[in-house]
């Protein structure tokens, strides 16, 4: 038996205080949401104008993070993300899952293989690209960038250029 509130595509939100659930978020103590990353966000690579089979999903708003965010990407075998970014108060940690690659911070550049996973501070620039396998990564960052994501961060185009 599910509890909770079914919403869209047939996931539900449930909700669960001390060990029992219940159906309305009022009558709990603690919240939480349940998202498939791959069949439930919508994949919004294309939207960056790079490789053809770039992927990125967005967690945040999907999970209704309140203190962080969340991004799953997927970058082709020799494919570099388009973009370079930094972000004003946002730290983040990226975790290969699978594949391997290279990443520059700032003017260092490191080599990435599964399950190594890279702080990047504040006020540090950073970009990343596939090996011949490709590389799968969580983007993980602090503090929640909020309804307004793009007063913290700037990005450039082609910033990590050869």
């Amino acid at each position: 038996i599910r509890t909770g509130l079914k919403e869209p595509r047939g996931r539900w939100r449930r909700y669960v205080a001390h060990g029992t659930s219940c159906a309305v978020p009022y009558d709990c103590a603690l919240p939480f949401t349940l998202r498939n990353i791959k069949e439930d966000l919508e994949d919004i690579g294309s939207r960056f104008d790079g490789a053809p089979d770039l992927e990125f999903r967005a967690a945040t708003k999907a999970l209704d993070l309140e203190k962080s965010g969340l991004s799953y990407q997927r970058v082709p075998p020799g494919y570099r993300f388009p973009y370079g970014h930094t972000h004003k108060k946002q730290e983040e940690v990226y975790v290969v899952l699978r594949g391997s690659g290279r990443m520059k911070v700032d003017d260092e550049i490191v080599e990435l293989k599964e399950w190594d996973a890279v702080r990047v501070p504040p006020g540090t620039w950073r970009g990343y690209e596939a090996g011949p396998e490709g590389l799968e990564i969580l983007v993980i960052g602090a503090p929640s960038l909020g309804e307004a994501p793009r007063e913290d961060v700037e990005g450039q185009r082609d910033w990590w250029a050869d």
